[in-house]
């Protein structure tokens, strides 16, 4: 199979594409700067007067109970075979799935992409309510499918700390993490870089895009130079394509970063993407690469 980081345009049209990318990059970061500013010279964390809690937090959710950047705890798991300890000289791969799912979605997957590998994969603690046309079982790390703006960066966040609370309590501080998520767990896979840039060997991060708001960790990733593969659908009709742009700028500037573009793809995952995670995390030194 053909793989390329972006699908091939005319010369005319990537420059107008690689234009649009970098504007909104620089739009990203003026609004990190600006969100910065906001609380350094406020000191104001919104949320407080309602809810009490000391942690930012924003508006009430009109899609899923509650408020954005809530305090959040994770409270299930799946594991690999022996309590995912059957290989433990190798990383641990941390499963992140997206909206409307559980923590058995990713497990599924693993098989594809590091079937020797041990995994513990996450239950979000947000349970989407059945009168929004949801099973049980459906679950989500964000009060909606794709926040936007300070509604984002509040629930990416608080998200992010509860993963990285569940790994501190659960598995030893010696042992290599790599998270890969999906759509929401995709922004989470690189949130929690930015969260704990130190404790995360590599990360994966399907079809995600960027929380903005600035991160006391964002200064420290780039010289760990952490391996960061992004895959994302050429024809994704959810997540705007100058948004896949703009997180790959971003990743590219704090990470070191593969990022692929996939014909044909829509928001979803596909073989030939997991071909080419097995050969990147061989060639990292993750994986062996094998199914």
């Amino acid at each position: 199979m053909v793989q390329m980081v972006l699908a091939p345009m005319r010369p005319d049209l990537r420059r107008t594409t690689l234009v649009a990318a970098a504007l909104t990059y620089i739009v990203t970061m003026a609004a990190q700067e600006s969100h910065s500013a906001e609380y350094e010279s406020t000191g104001h964390k919104p949320g407080d007067d309602e809810t009490g809690d000391d942690r930012l937090v924003g508006r009430k959710s009109t899609v899923v109970p509650g408020h954005y950047g809530e305090s959040l705890h994770v409270t299930h798991a799946a594991l690999s075979r022996g309590d995912a300890k059957s290989s433990p000289n190798r990383p641990m791969f941390l499963c992140l799935h997206g909206w409307g799912s559980n923590e058995e979605d990713l497990a599924d997957i693993m098989r594809y992409v590091a079937p020797y590998n041990d995994y513990a994969s996450l239950r979000a603690p947000l349970e989407l309510e059945s009168p929004g046309g949801y099973s049980a079982g459906a679950y989500s790390w964000f009060h909606e499918s794709v926040p936007v703006g300070e509604d984002l960066d509040y629930d990416a966040l608080a998200a992010a700390e509860a993963i990285d609370a569940w790994v501190s309590e659960n598995i030893p501080d010696e042992r290599d993490v790599v998270p890969i998520g999906f759509s929401q767990g995709g922004v989470l896979a690189v949130h929690v870089l930015r969260v704990h840039p130190e404790r995360y060997r590599a990360a994966i991060t399907l079809s995600g895009f960027l929380a903005p708001g600035p991160l006391p960790g964002d200064e420290r990733l780039p010289d760990r130079e952490i391996p960061v593969f992004y895959g994302f659908g050429a024809d994704d009709t959810l997540i705007p394509k100058y948004e896949s742009y703009a997180f790959s700028a971003w990743l590219e500037e704090h990470t070191w970063l593969t990022s692929k573009s996939y014909h044909g793809l829509d928001h979803s995952v596909g073989l030939e993407e997991f071909s080419d995670i097995r050969q990147w995390l061989l060639l990292n030194d993750i994986a062996s690469g094998v199914l």
